[in-house]
């Protein structure tokens, strides 16, 4: 029946004795207490695995300096992870080392403990992956598994330009997601140097269309937090 968690606490009690305390019916409740516990965390120790996270990051780690102007209410409301719930994206900007990455990876961090099938890629190596994808056959398959997860993480968005094959894989990308999922985009540039990214300025404003309009913005400042940390 694989309950590990309450096999787990059965064989504890007889070490601690803990069951001499309980009444039966107490005794019954732990143990099913202890199962929903064990599962719970296997849970999300397989989300957070599959998110592929760079690092790990909590939102109770984030720095509210005065020099970043973050909003520390706007994030406390979105650390509930109601946003996917409402298939709300979000755009996280800012110069090297403001914490761009450090923000998004807490807010995933904290969406796989609610439940939440996350994944985190940079944006060219998700672009080499699909690329490859439609080299062998999987394309579908890999749109598929990514248009399946709660919350997608892109990074480094912005730090090569996207053409040709490119700007077509992440049309197909953006459309699965509209109005269906959260995506969260992180990006040295600002959002109105988006545009002249993307070759084709059609296809630009079909895929920024579905990307900005409504989406929740973090403009991060202030100086590098590598810096900070290195000086400290």
């Amino acid at each position: 029946m694989r309950l590990n968690g309450m096999k787990r606490a059965y064989e504890s009690s007889f070490e601690t004795r803990n069951q001499d305390s309980f009444t039966n019916d107490e005794f019954i409740a732990w143990l099913i207490e202890s199962e929903d516990n064990q599962r719970n965390n296997s849970r999300t120790e397989r989300l957070l695995k599959n998110a592929r996270f760079h690092y790990q990051a909590s939102i109770e780690e984030i720095s509210y300096t005065p020099d970043r102007e973050l909003d520390r209410n706007l994030l406390t409301r979105l650390s509930d992870c109601s946003f996917i719930d409402r298939n709300e994206n979000i755009i996280v900007t800012g110069c090297t080392g403001t914490g761009k990455s450090f923000l998004a990876t807490a807010l995933g961090y904290q969406c796989c403990i609610k439940g939440y099938k996350v994944l985190y890629y940079n944006l060219g190596k998700l672009f080499a992956k699909l690329m490859m994808a439609k080299a062998d056959g999987s394309y579908m398959k890999e749109l598929s598994r990514i248009e399946n997860c709660d919350l997608l993480i892109i990074d480094d968005f912005g730090l090569q330009a996207i053409n040709n094959e490119k700007q077509l894989i992440l049309m197909d990308l953006i459309e699965d997601r509209h109005h269906k999922k959260s995506t969260i985009f992180c990006s040295q540039l600002p959002v109105k140097s988006w545009y002249d990214l993307i070759e084709e300025k059609t296809i630009a404003d079909a895929i920024l269309d579905r990307i900005i309009h409504s989406a929740i913005r973090f403009e991060l400042k202030g100086e590098s937090m590598r810096k900070k940390m290195k000086n400290n």
